[in-house]
């Protein structure tokens, strides 16, 4: 009974390794790159970036001359002075962090917009490799920029052009 499973396992094993698998490979870099509207969205974002980042060191730098402001007063300054004064420094640097946090953390305003304005053109490249694998029979695609794991491919499986083609982008 056991030789029977055994057997009818190796056989099963068989049947489903000999069934050819069809994969593909994307490089989503190089696509995104290819993309005119990616390009013209990440400048738009870098200067919007630089402009609060700027706002944020102007905080800062009124933080810094406050401090030599105080540190070359202080020995001329009453004790209630010298708490007031601390005070307002601590202040101006929680609200330079604020702001950083608010325009630059991993819930700001920066990230939000990235992903708004990113958001449609990743759809259309889902929806091209989607087109693309259904039509030509592939059961997976890999993204060769996220999979750490790619050792070497064969760029005959590589359809990134062909996405980019799909998308109007002809290379």
């Amino acid at each position: 009974m056991k030789k029977v499973i055994a057997l009818l396992s190796v056989i099963l094993f068989c049947s489903m390794a000999g069934k050819a698998q069809n994969y593909a490979l994307i490089d989503m870099e190089y696509i995104l790159t290819n993309i005119p509207a990616y390009e013209s969205t990440n400048q738009q974002l870098a200067q919007l970036s630089e402009q609060w980042q700027n706002e944020v060191e102007l905080l800062l730098d009124e933080a810094q001359n406050m401090y030599k402001a105080y540190q070359s007063e202080l020995a001329f300054l009453s004790p209630e002075v010298r708490s007031q004064r601390e005070e307002a420094i601590v202040l101006k640097e929680q609200e330079a962090q604020e702001v950083r946090r608010q325009y630059f953390g991993s819930d700001g305003e920066l990230f939000k917009r990235r992903e708004n304005a990113l958001r449609p053109i990743q759809d259309q490249i889902y929806n091209a490799v989607k087109q693309i694998a259904e039509a030509k029979g592939y059961q997976m695609v890999v993204d060769r920029a996220s999979a750490m794991s790619i050792i070497f491919a064969s760029p005959s499986i590589d359809i990134s052009n062909d996405v980019l083609a799909t998308l109007g982008y002809s290379k």
